[in-house]
């Protein structure tokens, strides 16, 4: 086997397990838990420099529970409508809870007539997904002698403007008058997009200075119904004075327990962070405002099987007939990568931008999200700007690609000569390769540059999938006729002749799913398999049979990946395919390919029998 074969196989084989790896069984390890300060303690009071501010570190006494009473309340309490562009739903008066969002615009399906997607959902609304409630709340909590009742918090009965509607440019303005002197107000603005302003206020009118603290939560009941995959993170997600951290629904219920608060992580962040939960494509976090020091909490709750995180405020403290307040920031909505990143650069939400999964090759998926994105745009089709991308990236790595090339079409030049040195050192193959090796530095030839174009496409590879995976942009993205979902397997099938026939493919997740090839991945084993026949099979029979198997082998591992990463191997292999045949042409090895594809199917004459 000459070195030209085995450097391909090898690479190849390599390409073929890490994609293998990376879609089924490879996962990210844990991220490490940031531990809370050691000074820290729970009700402080005071702290060791008087100008910096006292922390809020008890829990709030939230009454988040899904019990049937809460329900109730829920569903009797007024509720303020929210209307703007993309957002639809309504906030409820009982804890001024945020807990019913519809993102107009984004629909659960492609099909037509598919309700919107759902984002909040109540406790207890039967058509609002009363399963998995899922809502943000605020509240105060009490410092230096105040009795919990005398604070609002999650289930305080709130006063409104009569027919009061939540729309950008009209904010809204909630009130509770606790009757011992202490009046709270709270102010709900909301932009165009998803981004909720929320000023929580409070008047004392006793004779006495109080101390309070405000706060902010998101809760979750249960786990989303969703498929978990290893390549994305879904969970809590916090940014915390520039360290981002991840944890998994699975992690934050084996955190340590925190004083009486049960499993939790407790961060005190000293300027800029966020905190809250993330799905593939939505998220839900609140955001002090930048500079504001505050506690992030990322907690579970194991009787109710509820998970939040939490911004306690520091505690304020308000002298008799003065007012305080305090003012953050609350994102719900779909993480699109144009406003998130608005946010970040005009709300100055610190690092916001890695809200998105960006994973292990961020420094290849940024750039080539925002290339993918600016085709986009310049285009006005995800699949044109797919194949666009593609050829960018091939003109980006096409000098070492031509290196590669030319490389291999001087070892097939030296081919007669190598055959000479075997024949002239026999058996001895230390002298083989010591004369191999001399010949290669006198035609200043690399044999092992072959492997370039193969080992560079691993790490491409690997960023596209993850942008074509996460970003939403990606989803319900139309190409042309039957593909209308780019970030969807190829719906159709050779199983019913591609809809010719009139009954169903298997759907995916189901084991028989594999065999349901579209038109794109049979494409895709078409083009690996012409692109393979640009050189000769090699006579090794072992060499010969991963070789011929190996386009038929990609082409069902990748039928069911996402429609957007087929259509870039598809462009890659066919732009690699016109690059090697030029570059070979030439050097005058102009590939025989319609001879090599004939010769696959000649009849090999068989070695003749002993005697």
């Amino acid at each position: 086997m000459d070195d030209q074969n085995k450097n391909l196989i090898l690479a190849t084989v390599l390409s073929f397990v890490v994609i293998l790896l990376w879609y089924t069984v490879f996962a990210p390890p844990p991220p490490v838990p940031v531990v809370p300060a050691a000074t820290e303690t729970a009700g402080a009071t005071d702290t060791a420099a008087p100008a910096a501010p006292v922390l809020a570190t008890t829990a709030p006494a939230t009454g988040v529970a899904a019990t049937a009473a809460a329900a109730t309340e829920l569903a009797a309490a007024a509720r303020i409508t929210i209307d703007t562009p993309r957002l639809k739903g309504s906030i409820s008066l009982l804890g001024g809870r945020i807990d019913d969002l519809s993102l107009v615009g984004y629909h659960e399906t492609i099909e037509k007539g598919s309700p919107d997607v759902r984002l909040l959902a109540q406790v207890g609304g039967i058509e609002l997904n009363a399963a998995k409630p899922y809502y943000a709340v605020y509240g105060w909590s009490p410092a230096g002698g105040l009795d919990a009742t005398a604070v609002p918090n999650a289930r305080t009965l709130w006063t409104a403007p009569a027919n009061a509607t939540l729309a950008p440019g009209t904010p809204v303005t909630l009130a509770w008058d606790n009757g011992a002197g202490l009046t709270f107000t709270r102010q709900i603005s909301v932009d165009e997009n998803y981004l909720f302003t929320i000023t929580q206020s409070v008047t004392n009118a006793t004779g006495a200075a109080v101390r309070l603290a405000p706060y902010g939560i998101v809760a979750r009941h249960g786990i989303p119904d969703t498929r978990p995959v290893y390549v994305l993170h879904e969970g809590a997600v916090r940014m915390s004075d520039g360290k981002l951290q991840e944890l998994d629904y699975k992690d934050i219920t084996k955190l340590d327990a925190v004083q009486a608060e049960g499993p939790a992580d407790v961060v005190v962040v000293a300027e800029n962070g966020w905190t809250g939960f993330t799905d593939k494509y939505w998220m839900t976090t609140l955001a002090p405002m930048p500079g504001q020091a505050f506690t992030s909490v990322v907690k579970y709750v194991p009787g109710a099987d509820i998970y939040q995180t939490e911004a306690r405020m520091p505690v304020l403290e308000v002298a008799p007939g003065a007012s305080a307040s305090a003012t953050s920031m609350l994102f719900a909505g779909a993480k699109e990568w144009e406003t998130i990143r608005a946010y970040e650069t005009e709300a100055k939400i610190d690092r916001f931008i890695d809200s998105i999964d960006w994973g292990w090759f961020y420094f290849l998926t940024k750039p080539m999200f925002w290339l993918l994105h600016w085709l986009h745009g310049a285009i006005g089709n995800m699949g044109w700007a797919i194949i666009a991308l593609t050829i960018v990236i091939k003109l980006l790595v096409f000098p070492l690609a031509r290196k590669s090339y030319i490389s291999m079409a001087k070892m097939k030049e030296l081919q007669p000569e190598m055959e000479k040195l075997k024949e002239r050192t026999g058996d001895d193959k230390a002298k083989m390769q010591q004369e191999m090796m001399a010949l290669y530095k006198r035609e200043k030839v690399n044999p092992a540059s072959g492997c370039l174009p193969i080992v560079l496409q691993i790490p491409i590879f690997f960023s596209l999938y993850k942008v074509i995976y996460v970003t939403i942009e990606l989803r319900h993205a139309p190409w042309f006729g039957w593909i209308r979902d780019l970030s969807a397997p190829d719906p159709s099938s050779i199983l019913n002749l591609f809809g010719l026939l009139p009954f169903n493919t298997p759907e995916q997740g189901s084991i028989f799913f594999i065999l349901s090839l579209g038109v794109l991945p049979i494409l895709l084993g078409i083009s690996m398999w012409f692109q393979q026949k640009l050189n000769p099979a090699p006579a090794d029979p072992t060499q010969k049979m991963i070789f011929a198997w190996m386009p038929w082998v990609f082409m069902f591992m990748l039928g069911s990946f996402a429609s957007g990463l087929v259509v870039y191997w598809i462009a890659n292999n066919t732009i690699t395919f016109i690059q090697q045949y030029t570059i070979m042409s030439m050097h005058h090895k102009r590939p025989d390919l319609f001879g090599n594809i004939l010769d696959g199917f000649r009849k090999k004459p068989g070695t003749p029998p002993k005697t």
